[in-house]
């Protein structure tokens, strides 16, 4: 991580419009069809979260605006990314959990299993700061129709929200929330990022080895 010159960047007149202004995020909504994703959770025996976060990771890696964040008001260059889940600990509260991403799935579902582990068990936040991180959250046993983050002044990361999966025909879909700081990206760069997640969903059965676990 270091900071960089936002006028020797890509995002220099975004810097200069957004950077300052009372809500610079911008909150897209989609509706996925993740029908591959319940597949592959169910052949390969790994959680539906892990593959949502994973095919997340792919889809935001190509996309070099992922890798800048305005923090405070400076301009942060980052060399990794990671996502971000929301667990129940065992004292029934929450905690966050950064899992670094690799591209390798098989590794990312061993770092996620072992990291919201240690979470559950010890109660504690896992943070990467050395990471690009990507929010995430999932309230799996509620029928959303979308939500829309709260701006706190303080993170700008970029953040997805989905809730319960639903049957329509033969397909399985999601809808979802997509919230991000203009200042990163522009509305182009969000609407790109989510058909490229939709297309790493739909192509995930080509990235995963016979044995997952």
């Amino acid at each position: 991580m270091k900071e960089v010159n936002p006028q020797e960047t890509t995002r220099a007149y975004a810097f200069d419009m957004w950077m300052n202004v009372p809500m610079p995020m911008v909150t897209f909504f989609r509706t996925l069809d993740v029908s591959r994703v319940l597949q592959a959770s169910r052949r390969k025996g790994c959680k539906f979260n892990m593959l949502m976060c994973w095919c997340i990771g792919r889809a935001a890696s190509s996309i070099k605006e992922f890798y800048m964040l305005p923090v405070g008001q400076k301009l942060m260059q980052y060399d990794s990314l990671a996502i971000c889940t929301i667990i129940a600990n065992r004292k029934g509260e929450i905690n966050s959990c950064d899992i670094p991403f690799s591209d390798n799935v098989q590794q990312f579902n061993h770092d996620y299993m072992a990291l919201t582990k240690r979470a559950i068990e010890n109660c504690k936040n896992h943070e990467l700061t050395e990471s690009m991180v990507i929010g995430t959250s999932a309230l799996a046993h509620y029928p959303i129709d979308g939500a829309v983050g709260m701006y706190s002044g303080i993170f700008n990361n970029p953040f997805l929200i989905w809730g319960q999966y639903r049957s329509c025909l033969w397909k399985k879909t999601l809808n979802i929330s997509f919230q991000f700081h203009h200042v990163q990206m522009d509305g182009a760069h969000a609407a790109h990022f989510l058909d490229k997640l939709q297309s790493e969903i739909t192509n995930l059965h080509k990235h995963l080895p016979r044995f997952l676990p």
